[in-house]
């Protein structure tokens, strides 16, 4: 019975595939772009392409093919711009920095929708499940800011371990207390640093902390090829509840899904040592909220920052706000002008794919033919 439930399961979702892979034909296509406001900010440099006055630098090259082109920050609600184009529209770009939240409801309204694209990596504001049964393809551009995330982890436990921002608010306010600072700053070298999650960010890390002379540990659910193992002196941990307790450092590297939802929650952040430094650029909802915010008020945590909330944008009484001991950001570790220049390439490399009916790279897909990547399994 399971199995007959299965096989009809599929052919639902080849009948959807098949329905929207056939609207990838030739013809003028609407595109939407939802990124973030640059405001006063968006002349300041040619290569700000990000944003959406940048536009990811393709709206002359679409427009030139007959496409037509819509970008706005406007994503929330029924009254919003993203809302009024959901009906017609063939593709959206959106990015983690601004997420437009693609529900099942609005990819149900969305009769024409064929892609999802992201510009940059992760695609956990799309409801992936949803995508996947309506047969639409999602492709993000893998590795186009690991290198920019992995560098602002390693800034983000340096500024946490010297206590750094403390420092600077004392100069700031025209204060002088070194003891106010000193008694709480270590050095990282001979700290044990636990990576959850050696993909491709996690890897990157572990490399740049090789020079600081630490204990390298980390937990996912593959292990490293094993000479690159031993070239980075990483040690796996298979038990992520045995790994905890030996960091003095923890970063989080995993995607967001279903079971990694809420993953550090009370009872989690109770396993890990006392004055335990956490950074998370990986995704806000994979800690509980108020959990995080308890142990940084109880001293339990040392010290969490990161550059990722939930929602986002963050409201004005999200809690980590007022936390004591954060070094928290808006999202901006992937999108610097060099990541944006990577993932404006690759969105435009895939657009061009799509015009053409060719394949994607495979490492881009997260959605495809009704299947999830692996990592949102």
């Amino acid at each position: 019975m399971a199995a007959m439930c299965r096989a009809a399961a599929r052919q639902l979702v080849d009948r959807a595939v098949g329905s929207r892979a056939a609207h990838t034909s030739a013809g003028s296509k609407k595109i939407v772009g939802v990124f973030y406001q640059a405001g006063e900010y968006a002349d300041k440099n040619p290569n700000f392409v990000g944003c959406v006055e940048g536009a990811l630098g393709i709206r002359d090259w679409l427009e030139s093919k007959g496409h037509h082109y819509i970008v706005t920050d406007d994503k929330e609600g029924l009254n919003s711009e993203l809302e009024k184009h959901i009906e017609d529209m063939h593709v959206l770009i959106t990015t983690p920095f601004h997420p437009a939240y693609v529900t099942a409801e609005r990819i149900k309204k969305a009769k024409n929708l064929e892609l999802l694209l992201t510009a940059g990596i992760g695609s956990d504001h799309i409801d992936l499940p949803a995508a996947a049964a309506a047969g639409l393809t999602v492709a993000e551009v893998t590795g186009s800011n690991t290198v920019s995330v992995a560098e602002d982890e390693l800034m983000r436990i340096l500024i946490l371990l010297r206590n750094f921002l403390p420092g600077y608010q004392q100069v700031v306010k025209g204060e002088w207390n070194v003891a106010g600072i000193a008694h709480r700053a270590y050095d990282l070298e001979g700290k044990t640093v636990g990576t959850v999650g050696a993909g491709r960010i996690g890897r990157l890390l572990l490399q740049r902390l090789k020079p600081f002379n630490c204990n390298l540990l980390y937990h996912d659910r593959l292990q490293i090829n094993p000479e690159l193992e031993k070239e980075i002196g990483a040690k796996f941990e298979e038990d992520l509840d045995a790994m905890l307790p030996k960091c003095d450092v923890i970063v989080i590297n995993t995607p967001l899904t279903e079971k990694t939802r809420g993953m550090f929650n009370k009872e989690k952040i109770a396993k890990m040592k006392k004055g335990v430094i956490i950074v998370n650029n990986a995704r806000g909802a994979i800690m509980d909220t108020q959990a995080v915010a308890d142990a940084c008020s109880s001293g339990h945590i040392a010290g969490y920052g990161g550059d990722v909330w939930f929602p986002q944008p963050a409201p004005k009484d999200h809690p980590w706000r007022y936390m004591p001991n954060h070094a928290m950001t808006p999202h901006i570790s992937g999108t610097t002008i060099d990541a944006q220049l990577r993932y404006a390439a690759g969105v435009k490399d895939m657009l061009d794919r799509y015009f053409k009916g060719e394949d994607f790279p495979a490492e881009n897909y997260i959605v495809k033919e009704g299947e999830l990547a692996s990592q949102y399994k």
